[in-house]
């Protein structure tokens, strides 16, 4: 069973704090969605798991351990992240063979599986391929890689919508038949929204909520009505949006919503709205 633990990690990059005082606990068997505005921290969070650079205060443990240069360690993470590959003059075939020489549990057969499932020619030279290849072949290495923990950064960047979704159920799959850590972060929150066991927000290089997603959605609601009504009943929640339109008035909004009247309408908020509107500041509406 795998434990990732992020325990009062700052970063600090010329002066600039990136990452402020991150506390996380990752467990076996659960894929993490990751979702952060541009600029939040995210990739750089993330590099810090993957012990492409070390933090400036507190820990990063896998297991209890540290990874960061320890080459025992070295495979028990994956980084998938866009990649840019239009300079290369290998064939994806070459890279493959090179990635997989340097990871002891790749699944070679898994991987020209799911190249066939990508519709990718291996022995194509891989900058010649399109962005949305490319970006298959990054998600190919990262499935077949057999690491403990798995980190998609922004992986489906370029791919289209039939590409999209075989990634996806490969995923699902992934978590399925192999025990790890899997953490996806996206922009594409409405496509991604179902995979995810837990949510993670990060803002301004800090965490806003770490929640499991049903919990999560549990805690908004959509209030419909006419003005009086919505205001009545809203008044003393936290209100996320309103939208008024004549009489008619809809509210955003975190909190229960018990009520026995039949002149109001409640409908469930997606995690892409809670995340637009929990994520915005003050400037956003200047």
């Amino acid at each position: 069973m795998t434990h990732l633990k992020i325990e009062n990690v700052n970063l600090d990059i010329k002066r600039n704090s990136i990452l402020k005082d991150i506390n996380l606990s990752l467990e076996d068997g659960k894929i993490y969605g990751l979702l952060g505005r541009n600029g939040a921290g995210k990739t750089t969070l993330l590099s810090l798991i993957a012990s492409f650079r070390e933090s400036s205060a507190g820990a990063v443990t896998i297991d209890g351990k540290v990874p960061f240069e320890n080459d025992e360690m070295a495979d028990e993470v994956q980084f998938s992240y866009e990649y840019d590959y239009s300079e290369f003059t290998e064939t994806v075939e070459e890279i493959i063979g090179d990635y997989a020489r340097y990871k002891p549990n790749y699944d070679m057969d898994y991987s020209d599986k799911l190249l066939k499932g990508f519709r990718i020619d291996k022995k194509k030279v891989i900058g010649e391929l399109s962005k949305g290849q490319q970006a298959a072949v990054n998600a190919v290495t990262g499935l077949a890689t057999g690491a403990e923990i798995t980190i998609f950064d922004e992986v489906t960047s370029g791919m289209d919508a039939p590409a999209r979704e075989y990634f996806y159920k490969e995923v699902l799959s992934m978590k399925e038949h192999k025990a790890g850590i899997i953490i996806l972060s996206t922009h594409i929150v409405s496509e991604m929204d179902y995979l995810f066991d837990d949510v993670i927000i990060i803002d301004q290089g800090a965490v806003l909520l770490h929640e499991d997603i049903d919990t999560l959605l549990s805690k908004g609601v959509r209030v419909t009505g006419s003005v009086e009504r919505v205001n009545a009943f809203t008044k003393n929640m936290t209100v996320l949006a309103s939208e008024t339109l004549g009489p008619t008035r809809s509210d955003m909004v975190l909190g229960t919503a018990d009520y026995d009247g039949d002149d109001l309408e409640f409908s469930p908020i997606k995690l892409q709205e809670l995340f637009i509107h929990i994520t915005e500041r003050e400037e956003d509406h200047e």
